[in-house]
């Protein structure tokens, strides 16, 4: 289907291309699930939604409920899931296309999976990738500025978003006693007969009020210590061993949903003490150097400041931070202000090739420079301190890394962010390479320690 959209966009006239686009994605949505036979009818589905959060939120949710017992399947940025059958998302998609989506809710069901978790962007709402999957429950994790280009503007961005919980009335009513059989007694949820169509939304965010005026049957919020919140943190007495206040938010949405499943508090608490981050989210890559190596997912700036509030309690020399150039074609405001983020919090800043699509590459390079020249010349100016060799421009993203190892020194922390555990990079005219940063980060140590 992509290539026939890739030769229409060829043969027919850009502005009626246009135009024809989201009848185009529209039939598409509705034909896949009609080939598919519906199979979200069938299971318990949970939509996630924001702009950052959303992949950790869904693994979260499926964890807690897998360990009570539970089936699940999952479909995220980061990983495909089938019961315990887990695997990377090699898609460079977020919410993958409406056929291999059908597809692949229709395996879960094959295997007998009684819920679906599936984690859901604005580019997906757009083009009616949502459509012909009947949700349960939402979830709306927060609201940042992103993929402004794309939407037109941050209004447009954010009625996007609300689209999707604008749908959920019209999703189809299910019962419990299908979807679990004779399992029921066994979850004691005999007594929820009919699953209420739920909105769960934090009410930390700015924009909750908003996502919370959408009809729902039963309508949650979450909080870390709002008062007014329905789950509150505070209240909780939870130990979480994870790092980051924002792992707390991508949790507590999983803490309504297992209410919601009658899941004891006393199996909560004991589940969470041992939930696991996502491949890709904080990750410390072992190495005999004597040096942190953490690769982290994080690319827009609200998600950077917030990996800058956990590192700041790690112990460290130097930072040395691997910054991608953010992914091409989108978004070109904020590059100048990651470099920005980059220069006020590390001592050498590498900038360096991710995901360009069609955009020159160096040109993206040297947008994001120049938020990090601004910085350090200021605190030259300022300050008066003599700061050398703290940029270095590298398109070669491989080259950037062994870079970093080969200037690196003991106690220092080297910080890769913008891809994760990202299976594939995005080149030009729709070409796409494999990649993991985890992958060539190990291939780099062992040629330094062993060369």
């Amino acid at each position: 289907m992509q290539k026939i959209l890739n030769l229409l966009k060829k043969i027919i006239p850009k502005k009626l291309y246009k135009k024809l686009q989201p009848i185009y994605h529209y039939l598409l949505a509705k034909l896949s699930a009609l080939i598919y036979f519906y199979p979200s009818n069938k299971m318990i589905v949970v939509g996630v939604t924001g702009t950052t959060g959303k992949s950790s939120t869904c693994y979260f949710i499926a964890q807690i409920l897998e360990s009570a017992g539970f089936k699940v399947g999952m479909s995220t940025t980061t990983l495909f899931k089938i019961n315990k059958t887990e695997w990377l998302n090699n898609k460079k998609m977020t919410m993958p296309g409406r056929f291999f989506l059908q597809k692949l809710l229709k395996k879960m069901l094959k295997n007998k999976c009684e819920i679906a978790i599936i984690e859901i962007t604005s580019e997906g709402i757009k083009q009616f990738r949502h459509l012909g999957i009947s949700y349960d429950i939402l979830v709306f994790t927060n609201l940042y500025p992103e993929h402004i280009e794309s939407h037109g503007s941050f209004e447009k961005y954010r009625y996007t978003k609300g689209c999707l919980f604008n749908y959920l009335s019209s999703c189809k009513k299910k019962k419990l006693s299908k979807i679990f059989h004779k399992e029921i007694k066994k979850r004691e949820i005999e007594k929820l007969e009919a699953l209420k169509k739920t909105i769960i939304v934090n009410l930390d965010d700015k924009y909750a009020e908003y996502f919370l005026s959408f009809w729902a049957e039963k309508k949650i919020t979450y909080s870390i210590n709002n008062k007014n919140s329905d789950i509150k943190l505070d209240d909780l007495n939870l130990k979480i061993n994870l790092l980051g206040e924002y792992n707390k938010y991508n949790i507590l949405p999983s803490i309504a949903i297992a209410r919601i499943l009658n899941i004891s508090e006393n199996k909560i608490k004991n589940i969470i003490k041992n939930l696991k981050p996502l491949p890709g989210r904080l990750e410390f890559i072992e190495n005999n150097l004597n040096i942190k190596i953490l690769i982290d997912y994080a690319f827009e700036p609200k998600a950077i400041e917030k990996l800058y509030e956990v590192i700041k309690y790690m112990e460290h020399n130097r930072i040395i931070h691997i910054l991608g150039s953010c992914g091409g074609g989108r978004d070109k405001s904020r590059r100048p202000i990651l470099g920005r983020l980059a220069a006020e919090n590390a001592d050498i800043v590498i900038i360096t090739n991710e995901d360009p699509y069609d955009e020159n590459p160096q040109e993206i390079i040297d947008q994001v420079a120049n938020g990090v020249e601004e910085i350090f010349n200021k605190k030259i100016t300022d300050y008066g301190l003599l700061i050398t060799d703290y940029l270095h421009k590298i398109l070669n993203r491989r080259e950037a890394i062994k870079k970093a190892l080969q200037i690196a020194e003991t106690g220092d922390l080297i910080l890769i962010t913008g891809k994760g555990a990202e299976q594939k990079m995005c080149l030009a005219n729709g070409k796409l390479i494999d990649w993991d940063d985890r992958e060539v980060v190990r291939e780099e140590l062992k040629n330094i320690v062993f060369a």
